[in-house]
């Protein structure tokens, strides 16, 4: 019995595969040993005589299972872990993240005429400066802020009005005084 090292070569080039691909049909070895050039090697591929293995399976599925398991947070404890944190999650990500959520928030109510535009600037400072922690943070931050201007707001409008009221009140005064005076120097003025 001849090797048919031969025919796998030129069954592999013509085509265009491995030789670990090439299946040579083992009832028929004497016809295909007779093979020996590419014509003769095409029409015992056209007969069937030499096929082209089918490619091996590769399943994603283990993979696709475990992938779900880990975004539930399977298989992610300490001995499976092989970068630091910063590596696996940069502190800068999350730095960036939380940036632009609190920055969005402060543009939406500068936008919405929630806060003025002193108070969005004051804020994007403390925000800059890592004031707060959370958008929750921020907006409790904001809610006090509001209500501290608006007692401050109502305080001042107290002491205004009751200052006006005073001022009226010294005006009719010093008018009754003035009316008095006058009555009192006409009356004055007949008995003379």
């Amino acid at each position: 019995m001849s090797t048919l090292r031969l025919q796998k070569r030129l069954a592999a080039t013509v085509m265009k595969c491995g030789k670990n691909k090439i299946w040579l049909d083992p009832n028929e070895t004497s016809m295909i040993s007779n093979a020996n050039s590419r014509q003769n090697i095409r029409k015992l591929v056209k007969d069937g005589l030499i096929i082209r293995k089918p490619v091996a399976v590769h399943s994603r599925a283990r993979v696709r299972k475990n992938t779900i398991a880990r975004r539930k947070g399977r298989h992610t404890g300490r001995g499976k872990r092989k970068g630091t944190a910063n590596a696996r999650m940069p502190e800068k990500v999350l730095w960036i993240r939380r940036m632009r959520v609190l920055r969005r928030l402060l543009r939406k109510y500068r936008e919405a005429k929630k806060i003025d535009k002193h108070m969005y600037h004051t804020l994007y400072l403390k925000v800059k400066g890592n004031g707060f922690k959370n958008k929750r943070i921020l907006m409790e931050h904001i809610h006090k802020q509001k209500a501290k201007l608006s007692r401050a707001k109502m305080f001042s409008d107290q002491a205004s009005a009751r200052r006006l009221k005073n001022k009226e009140v010294r005006r009719r005064r010093e008018e009754r005084i003035a009316l008095k005076k006058k009555e009192m120097l006409s009356a004055l003025a007949k008995e003379d």
